[in-house]
């Protein structure tokens, strides 16, 4: 994996690219962040093009957006996204098929927490069965139960979000590689 950080004095922006078999971008500044988050998926389109989204905090309203196919589909469901700070990922499926609830973001139980992943988690589904009975859950991917555990570690079991996302890492229960 290689991480690229491009920073915008300019317009005092942090994007982050992050190069691995699918795209993430993200994007910390204070000009409309969408519009960048889509050009940045766009350049990774080729990493994967079955489906994508992206989340913008707006302020009072947060927004999340998904579409099956190519970035174009993506771009044209935008309108009126804004916001300054927000993630986004193209993925080829490896987990589910290549459906809206399926592309990420992925939002936790409360929607508190949103996430996007690249890799596999080989037993999300015995992580669900055992660790997250009685959550609603909108796809069929790893990344939903990742991001499900992490609300449950922080909201359920008391942790801070830091210990939060240090458990998902260091767990015996998930074996997900650090990055």
């Amino acid at each position: 994996m290689r991480i690229r950080l491009y920073q915008f004095k300019e317009k005092a922006q942090l994007v982050c690219v992050v190069y691995t078999m699918c795209g993430i971008v993200g994007v910390v500044g204070n000009t409309n962040a969408t519009d960048i988050l889509i050009q940045g998926l766009e350049k990774l389109e080729y990493r994967g093009y079955d489906s994508a989204g992206i989340f913008v905090l707006g302020g009072a309203e947060n927004h999340l957006v998904k579409a099956v196919g190519r970035i174009a589909e993506l771009s044209a469901k935008t309108a009126g996204v804004e916001g300054t700070t927000g993630i986004g990922h193209t993925r080829w499926a490896t987990h589910g098929k290549p459906t809206e609830d399926n592309a990420h973001p992925h939002r936790s139980e409360t929607g508190r927490f949103v996430l996007v992943h690249n890799g596999v988690i080989e037993n999300y589904l015995e992580i669900k069965e055992e660790y997250l009975a009685g959550h609603h859950f909108k796809g069929q991917t790893d990344t939903e139960i990742a991001v499900h555990l992490i609300g449950k570690f922080a909201e359920e079991d008391g942790l801070s979000v830091l210990e939060a996302f240090k458990k998902l890492f260091t767990s015996s229960v998930v074996l997900m590689p650090l990055p």
